[in-house]
């Protein structure tokens, strides 16, 4: 039986989740259809909504690939991450105290990213850290923003890899627990401000660099030498056009090039 297009959607997003699909790799069509033992007609239709979920991006002559996402695109999924999240809690606090069944599977998730940091799968340990968030969302009864921030945590986990983020999966692990403490207390409003602290300090942790000039490089190549106004100041005189002297000014360009 071939895997469906929902399923091998579901398993790219879970690698990227689990870093094991970074920034830019390429998504073969023929290659993935003859992992997932299915056609390419089903390994399209599975980028293509990978592709309006924002999680692929296509090219025309070059095929599939996983998002680059760029600084302002990073600046956006965490100011989405934090609108949902905190909008979650919020909205829960008015309900009241989050259930019993809820708590236990929010707390099974937090065993289960105890023992992954005690183990040597990096893979395991990332997933779990980002799915919390979409665990706790499901929790929280809305199971349509829990499919919304499993986009945006894959998002900000190709951030994480593009822009090299120094944030602690043991920390990040410790965050969870405490927002989940604040929930079975009831305190709604520190659950709310221990996510956002929680969020930011993910995100004060990516290296992301200021923008850099492009041209930087062609620019100084072609800066003005310092004798060059005097040089034009004096009058020039007119070499004979078989002097040995005479340089080829395509030549010269093409060595700063």
């Amino acid at each position: 039986m071939s895997t469906s297009a929902s399923e091998i959607s579901a398993r790219i997003v879970e690698a990227v989740m689990a870093q094991k699909l970074a920034p830019g790799s390429r998504l073969g069509e023929q290659q993935l259809a003859m992992l997932f033992d299915c056609s390419r007609t089903i390994v399209r239709e599975a980028l293509t909504r990978l592709a309006a979920r924002g999680i692929v991006t296509v090219s025309a002559r070059r095929g599939w690939f996983v998002i680059e996402p760029s600084q302002e695109e990073a600046r956006e999924a965490f100011e989405a991450r934090r609108v949902i999240e905190l909008g979650l809690i919020r909205s829960a606090g008015s309900t009241g105290k989050i259930d019993k069944a809820a708590l236990r599977q929010l707390k099974a998730h937090l065993q289960r990213e105890k023992a992954a940091l005690k183990e040597s799968d990096v893979g395991n340990r990332s997933f779990l850290l980002g799915d919390f968030h979409v665990c706790l969302a499901e929790c929280l009864g809305n199971t349509l923003l829990a499919d919304t921030l499993r986009d945006f945590t894959a998002r900000t986990t190709l951030i994480a890899m593009l822009y090299q983020s120094t944030h602690d999966a043991v920390q990040s692990c410790e965050d969870h627990v405490q927002i989940v403490a604040a929930l079975e207390r009831g305190d709604h409003a520190r659950a709310e401000a221990l996510m956002a602290e929680h969020i930011g300090t993910v995100q004060s942790a990516l290296r992301v660099q200021a923008p850099t000039d492009p041209l930087a490089q062609l620019r100084d190549a072609l800066a003005p030498l310092q004798n060059t106004a005097a040089a034009s100041a004096k009058p020039k005189r007119r070499k004979p056009a078989s002097s040995p002297d005479d340089t080829d000014s395509s030549t010269y360009l093409g060595a700063l090039l």
